[in-house]
């Protein structure tokens, strides 16, 4: 373990590896630098590692002296199985789960390990910004509900009210509200989730305390969801929070999951 690093970034890749050149750019950029990046390719051969953009990036994160574990992991056995593979490589107390199609503003990392501290909670996110709905305002979906002191547990059900806080991911609603309310990144707040999306950082000793991604052997290799249940099981435990402002925007490329009918959260989640 490399006592200098606070967060292992922990990216999972399939067949785009130019997004993932774009999202390991981002991060070349961060203000914080105690961190490493860990990436478990599974694309066809050769792999998205071994692409020009990638390999040239990889080259600059080097020459920075930013750590990169960059891993080949066959055969595919699903996204939970791909993300418990990632947590096992880490040591560091916090890893942030980030898809490989999120770009991240150069305070992000910062921003979500000072939050982090502050709240000592199981997790804190944040969610993913939709440009190409920029000029789509949907205020039905835009309440926002305060963590103004500290993050408490949650048990969140579906068809709950508090589940249907997921609305407020969607499309741009996140960034309407954030122009709204006119919040500079040194005003950075924390807010009740249901879960988020692509970029959520972890308290590692508290997410394997809630059972990481093991789940992944109950699951057949296609499904969706895991990075839901993982985060209301640990929300269940020790709370969870998103950041407001959020710093990560989505490139809103077509998923890579193409088979969709088995939901972990609600296979595994009662």
């Amino acid at each position: 373990m490399n006592p200098g690093v606070a967060i292992d970034v922990l990216i999972p890749t399939c067949n785009r590896a130019c997004a993932l050149a774009v999202t390991l750019a981002a991060l070349s950029a961060q203000t914080m630098r105690r961190f490493r990046i860990i990436i478990s390719d599974q694309s066809d051969m050769p792999g998205a590692l071994g692409s020009a953009e990638v390999a040239a990036v990889l080259r600059y994160l080097a020459a920075r002296d930013i750590a990169v574990e960059a891993l080949r992991h066959l055969p595919r056995r699903g996204m939970a199985e791909q993300r418990a593979f990632l947590l096992s490589r880490s040591e560091a107390p916090y890893c942030l789960f980030l898809d490989d199609d999120v770009i991240v503003e150069p305070d992000l990392l910062e921003r979500l390990h000072k939050a982090m501290v502050e709240k000592d909670c199981g997790f804190v996110g944040s969610a993913l910004h939709g440009l190409s709905y920029l000029f789509d305002q949907r205020p039905q979906h835009q309440e926002i509900e305060w963590w103004d002191a500290g993050v408490e547990p949650e048990r969140i059900l579906p068809g709950t009210a508090a589940w249907e806080r997921h609305h407020l991911h969607s499309a741009a609603n996140l960034f309407h509200v954030q122009q709204r309310l006119a919040l500079e990144h040194r005003e950075t707040r924390c807010y009740r989730v249901a879960w988020v999306g692509g970029c959520v950082l972890f308290d590692s000793d508290k997410l394997r305390a809630a059972g990481g991604f093991d789940f992944w052997r109950e699951l057949p290799p296609e499904h969706c969801g895991e990075d839901v249940l993982a985060q209301l099981r640990v929300m269940a435990r020790f709370g969870g929070c998103g950041i407001i402002p959020s710093g990560a925007y989505h490139m809103e490329l077509p998923t890579t999951i193409a088979r969709r009918e088995v939901d972990a959260p609600k296979m595994l989640w009662q």
